[in-house]
């Protein structure tokens, strides 16, 4: 699924903008808020996001507000209730932003080394001689106690849940005890061995290592997933043309032509932005549709005609979703 996600994200290229009457007829607000979800101290987060939405206000000529939220529900909620105009999302939480808050894709970040993506990891300490693979994970869940994402997260629950676990035919209830929490609470939690194994990424890792290396160096990967689409750029449907234009022009060029851009691009790890649109979530869509298969194949509690109403449900979605995507690469 996820080399179909890699091939598919590579024939993605920027839609043509189809705008409802209602965004091309809209004011343009005053100053805009952008929706940052908090993974790590807020301070630390304003330190990386405002030269890079400061240079954004000046390109769109209206104060940019960084809007912090403790979770995606937060941020997803506050663009559904317009008091948030952009939003950077991960995929899963893109794909709710999406279909419950009027969110349209527009660009995608590339990190440091180029790549449009990023991996799903599973966390022990280092000092556990006892669990070094995912297997170990599987075998010994019962005695474990997972720190798992929170699940609008694409790399702290989608991706784990389904390929480390789903797949594997368990799920975080069979674990002694599961604890759900953000990325940055995961590191520390398994740092300190207040958990056993936990969700995580690879970009949260390359931060800790730069800026955190004592605490990095008490991390232990012992699963990585292939590689995930890159985090999205959103902008709610309503918002004027005009802006989504300014806003698409400033994160498509930024960093391309500037040192100084480069330099705050770094920051977040990040070295640019390539053209996206909701299309990359039709893979996600289709992770999601065969985790909630599996988990439904494996349900000992449904009986055995919601039990194959709910199959079929999930194997049409699966059906429609294979055809637009095989339609997109071919």
């Amino acid at each position: 699924m996820l080399n179909t996600i890699k091939k598919f994200g590579r024939t993605l290229a920027l839609a043509a903008c189809v705008i409802a009457p209602t965004a091309a007829m809209a004011e343009t607000p005053k100053e805009i808020n952008f929706g940052i979800i908090t993974t790590d101290a807020q301070q630390s987060l304003k330190q990386r996001w405002m030269p890079m939405l400061d240079d954004l206000s000046e390109a769109l000529g209206i104060p940019v507000n960084a809007y912090f939220a403790p979770d995606y529900a937060g941020i997803i909620q506050g663009m559904r209730f317009k008091k948030v105009d952009f939003a950077y999302y991960g995929n899963k939480s893109a794909m709710e932003a999406v279909d419950r808050a009027n969110a349209e894709i527009f660009a995608r970040y590339i990190d440091v080394n180029g790549l449009e993506g990023y991996y799903s990891v599973l966390l022990v300490n280092s000092e556990n001689d006892e669990i070094n693979t995912l297997q170990d994970v599987i075998d010994n869940r019962h005695n474990l106690t997972l720190g798992n994402g929170e699940p609008n997260s694409t790399s702290g629950f989608l991706v784990p849940n389904y390929y480390a676990f789903a797949q594997n035919h368990i799920s975080a209830h069979d674990f002694k005890r599961t604890i759900v929490t953000s990325h940055a609470a995961n590191a520390v939690a398994i740092a300190n061995n207040r958990v056993d194994v936990a969700t995580n990424h690879t970009m949260n890792l390359m931060r800790l290592e730069k800026g955190s290396p004592e605490l990095h160096s008490k991390l232990k990967v012992v699963w990585q997933s292939e590689l995930i689409p890159s985090d999205v750029m959103t902008w709610r449907k309503d918002i004027p043309d005009e802006l989504k234009e300014k806003a698409r022009d400033f994160f498509l060029a930024y960093g391309k032509d500037s040192e100084e851009q480069l330099e705050k691009l770094k920051l977040l790890s990040w070295s640019g932005f390539s053209p996206a649109d909701n299309n990359q979530l039709l893979p996600i869509r289709q992770m999601e549709a065969y985790k909630s298969l599996v988990e439904t194949q494996d349900n000992p509690r449904l009986s055995d005609s919601e039990k194959a109403k709910r199959v079929a449900k999930y194997e049409a979605e699966l059906a429609e979703l294979g055809k637009q995507i095989k339609a997109l690469e071919g």
